[in-house]
């Protein structure tokens, strides 16, 4: 029994995987284009390594990450061995015309490369933040049953004809990394809404109102400022495909997103502080690819649209006012509508002597300014009605080009500790993102859209229920609506195997 005891004694004992960390920070402001940069944007990187997984999450300031993924996947694989599918790449959907510098693939392997030499023991924490002040669901539900996108390319409806509007996801999912002796190391941060509050319509905004990482890019220069010496703060979006900023439509002040990025940023920063980081917690990553299936009634959405154009067309009716005589006609009928013709004493004495020239007038005018306006209003309409047609003639002018192949999207599950994110490419609305954090399985469970997006499968991805909306979202898609039944069943299966 000694000697059996002395042999157990001596046994190695199993060693438990210590998690690994390594951060760094990359400008790839490209400069050779000229215009006005007032705040920079950045690729940054966060390498995680537990002697047994290896995944690097990549945060780029950009609309889609596209072609430079399969450079960087080549030469990460070539140069540190690693495996093209722990390589997360998440656009922020920066909304800016200004190219993206030409070696952004070289720069962002570099940066990986870097935070790979620099990697060191780290525990982790995970919460949720809140911030309900700066975003906004842009789709509209109208009384007659459709629904309206509150976007620049087109007018918004008359406020008599909005029902309501969608829902946001006010979370924000953080994920807190710190070395062993409790410095901070890196900061995840996941929230959903459209990054274009500085862009403008046309593609000279960012030549003229300056570049800027929008509010993602003042968040994480908050955090970093105020978190910790040399951390990182990677901002990985969630599903914003029906999100926007607040007050995105504003005519009255400047575009400014440096004042939401500060709220996102201080938000983040109030629930940062109040996590608890613990010892070496689980890393795990599954990365499948799915293939989702081409929409087949854009024919008959097109004949739908088609009708109701011809329908508004044939309402519009002639009027003897113009926009010179109706502008000065419907500020004095708003302003002075009891007298707007003259004083009221002119009214009084036609009144007196039993003539009506001045009221007959004044019923004319308001005929005339109630058709101009119902011509107005129709026209906004059609407006919006003809984009939605000239989107869905290129969608199905694709999908023709495609022959009905599915659309493949990488879908990725990750757990680091009690931290859970699910990816999908695709510009998602954020139902979907409230749907797969109601049914999985763990308590924090975060949802980022726009992750390893490419030129195939970058779309917008409603809802199943949007399709009828006969919305911008739902006319800017190659997906049938059964696509997103299967995504949210490969997005349980992969939440039992984490």
């Amino acid at each position: 029994m000694l000697i059996s005891l002395f042999g157990f004694l001596h046994l190695p004992i199993a060693s438990v995987a210590q998690l690994k960390a390594g951060v760094a920070k990359v400008n790839i402001t490209n400069l050779d284009v000229g215009g006005i940069v007032k705040d920079s944007v950045y690729a940054r990187a966060l390498v995680l390594d537990d002697e047994t997984t290896r995944i690097a999450i990549i945060s780029v300031d950009i609309l889609i990450v596209g072609e430079f993924l399969e450079t960087v996947r080549t030469k990460l694989k070539n140069e540190l061995d690693f495996m093209p599918g722990h390589i997360l790449i998440n656009a922020s959907q920066l909304h800016t015309a200004r190219p993206a510098c030409e070696d952004i693939g070289s720069r962002i392997v570099n940066a990986v490369k870097e935070a790979h030499s620099k990697m060191v023991p780290v525990n982790t924490g995970v919460d949720v933040g809140y911030e309900d002040r700066i975003s906004e669901n842009r789709r509209l539900r109208l009384k007659n049953g459709k629904e309206w996108t509150i976007r620049h390319a087109n007018p918004l409806p008359p406020d008599e004809e909005v029902a309501g509007i969608g829902r946001v996801d006010p979370e924000i999912g953080i994920l807190r990394i710190d070395r062993k002796n409790g410095d901070p190391l890196a900061v995840i941060y996941n929230f959903a809404c459209h990054p274009y509050h500085d862009s403008r319509q046309d593609k000279r905004g960012w030549q003229e109102i300056g570049t800027t990482a929008d509010f993602p890019g003042y968040a994480s220069r908050v955090i970093e400022k105020n978190f910790g010496e040399g951390i990182v703060s990677l901002f990985l979006q969630g599903c914003d495909g029906d999100v926007t900023t607040v007050m995105y439509k504003d005519v009255d002040n400047p575009r400014d997103s440096e004042p939401l990025g500060n709220m996102l940023g201080l938000s983040t920063l109030h629930t940062l502080k109040k996590i608890q980081c613990r010892l070496n917690p689980e890393l795990k990553v599954i990365h499948e690819i799915i293939e989702l299936p081409r929409r087949t009634d854009i024919p008959d959405r097109l004949k739908s649209l088609e009708d109701e154009q011809e329908k508004l067309l044939q309402s519009l009716r002639g009027t003897s006012l113009n926009m010179k005589t109706f502008v000065p006609l419907y500020i004095k009928y708003n302003i002075f509508s009891e007298y707007p013709s003259y004083y009221s004493h002119r009214y009084l004495n036609e009144k007196m002597t039993g003539r009506n020239d001045l009221i007959s007038l004044d019923e004319e005018n308001r005929r005339n300014i109630n058709k101009y306006l119902r011509n107005i209003y129709t026209m906004d309409k059609l407006a919006r009605i003809q984009e939605n047609i000239s989107i869905l003639q290129r969608r199905l002018a694709a999908n023709e080009s495609a022959n009905g192949e599915p659309i493949k999207a990488e879908v990725y599950g990750i757990r680091i500790g009690d931290f859970v994110l699910m990816t999908c490419p695709s510009e998602v609305s954020v139902e979907i993102a409230l749907n797969i954090k109601r049914f999985s399985p763990y308590k924090y469970t975060f949802v980022a859209a726009h992750t390893n997006s490419s030129s195939s499968n970058y779309i917008y991805a409603p809802t199943s229920d949007q399709y009828n909306g006969e919305a911008y979202e739902d006319s800017n898609t190659n997906l049938a609506p059964e696509w997103q039944d299967i995504y949210e069943d490969k997005v349980k299966e992969i939440l039992s195997k984490l």
